[in-house]
Formats: C-alpha cells, sequence, structure tokens
C-alpha cells in the first residue's frame, strides 16, 4: 500500500484550471519537491491536500484513508502538518507559546477527564509535562533555546521560520508540506535548514513534501522532484533528470538551469 498518493487533483477558479489532474506517489520517510514558477499550481496543491481548498475532483490518500472532504483540523489530526509561504504565527506570543499550540490536537484533559477534580488535577499535569517535554526537544533539535521565551515579534525572519517548521513538528506529523521554507533566509540559515529538514526525515520519521525556489536545497535533499506549469505535470523523476528535462529549463530554470 502506498504511503501517501494524491490521486487526478483539480481545482479550476473562475473557470480557469489551477492544478489539472495531477497525480503522485511518495514514499515513506522520503523527501518529495514540487517545482515550477510562480503561480505554476504549487501551493495550490498544498491547499488542496490539506483541505483549506475543496478540490473540483481527485483523492489525497494517506494509509489508505481519503483525507479530502474534510476540515483542516481533522487534516492535522490525522497527521499532516504544513507552513506556509508567509508565516502563520501568534507574533504577541512566546516562542514556546508557539510551540505549545502546536501541541492543541493532542491535548485530550477536558475532553476524556475522569470524573473527580483531582483526578483531572493530575492528569492534566501529567499531560502538561509531557506536552512540554515535546517541545522541549523540538527547542533543543532546532537550536531556539536563546529564543524560547521571546515574543516572536522580536525575531529576526529566519528565526520565525524556525519557530513555524517548530510548529508544525509539534503536531508530530506522518506528512510534513512545507512551503518555500527557505525563502527570506541568509546563506548560513540555508545551510542550516538543509541539515535540518534531512534530521526530521531521519530522527522523526517524517515524509516530507517540499515546494521551494532554492535549486541547490532541491538537488542536494530531494529523492524525488515533481515539476509542475499552469496546473500541470511536466515530469517527474530524480533530481538530475528533472533538472535536465528541456521543458523544466524552459518553463522554471531558464539561463540558472543551463549553468546548474
Amino acid at each position: 500500500m502506498d504511503h501517501f498518493r494524491v490521486e487526478n487533483l483539480s481545482i479550476s477558479f473562475g473557470g480557469l484550471k489551477a492544478v489539472s489532474n495531477v497525480s503522485f506517489n511518495v514514499e515513506k520517510n522520503s523527501i518529495f519537491s514540487i517545482i515550477g514558477p510562480n503561480g505554476s499550481g504549487k501551493t495550490t496543491i498544498f491547499n488542496l491536500i490539506s483541505c483549506i481548498y475543496k478540490a473540483d475532483q481527485g483523492r489525497v490518500i494517506l494509509n489508505g484513508e481519503d483525507m479530502l472532504g474534510h476540515y483542516p483540523d481533522w487534516i492535522a489530526r490525522k497527521g499532516i502538518a504544513r507552513t506556509f509561504q508567509n508565516i502563520e504565527l501568534f507574533s504577541n506570543a512566546t516562542v514556546m507559546d508557539n510551540l505549545m499550540l502546536g501541541r492543541h490536537i493532542h491535548m485530550k484533559t477536558g475532553i476524556v477527564a475522569g470524573a473527580f477534580m483531582l483526578s483531572r488535577r493530575s492528569r492534566a499535569a501529567r499531560e502538561e509535562i509531557r506536552h512540554r517535554e515535546i517541545v522541549e526537544g523540538i527547542i533543543d533539535f532546532l537550536d531556539l533555546q536563546s529564543v524560547r521565551d521571546q515574543f516572536v515579534a522580536n525575531l529576526p525572519y529566519g528565526k520565525r521560520k524556525l519557530v513555524e517548521l517548530g510548529r508544525a513538528l509539534a503536531l508530530e506529523p506522518k506528512i510534513l508540506l512545507l512551503d518555500e521554507p527557505s525563502a527570506g533566509m541568509n546563506t548560513e540559515e540555508k545551510e542550516d535548514l538543509n541539515i535540518w529538514v534531512k534530521d526530521i526525515r531521519e530522527d522523526y520519521k517524517v515524509t516530507i513534501l517540499l515546494i521551494e525556489h532554492d535549486m541547490n536545497m532541491i538537488m542536494g535533499i530531494s529523492d524525488r522532484v515533481f515539476a509542475i506549469n499552469q496546473g500541470e505535470k511536466i515530469t517527474e523523476g530524480v533530481p538530475q533528470e528533472v533538472q535536465r528535462h528541456p521543458e523544466v529549463i524552459k518553463a522554471y530554470l531558464g539561463e540558472e538551469g543551463a549553468h546548474a
């Protein structure tokens, strides 16, 4: 059984096909990258997978179950987490608080707690400790110790991107959708991000779908690359194959692809 697959995914906006019959399979614990020019449908695919948009047709299968037709919160509970092109964090909350918010789908106290107040308090305390331990592990993993108690609004852009990545990890996802994770980062931050994405795959056993414009990052960490233009698949394969594909060079890479 395929771990994760997309079948004939399509959506139109005002009669214009934004995504047209897109299909792909993603192997477990792999890094699968989607590339294409601006407006080619990459983020729309992520919005369809996470049920922010409702697909006109198609299926998104995770471990044999169709994800489409549900609410984003249900999708998160099933194990699909994501980051966004434009950072979506609570700016006036601390890094720790933002990461703890990522634990919300795993918080059971108050829903299934026992009948007695003492039991509820005890369970809530144990649960709080466990959630904090998981978040502290993520803070250590992403080297966020120095900013853990700072407000997100006061952080440089690259750190905010890491906090958003950490919050997605706090959901304990099976599938992690990373939408332009290196955008706005400097060279050193991008190099660190490359290592972290690989380590997330290894240490957290997460399957990663990546949208990224930085072709050095794509070439360096992807197991497979899916190229799209105007909502339609151009080609799919290992990074070197896709990079050399004439339609990819024409549609997306241009002169950069010719010299890469």
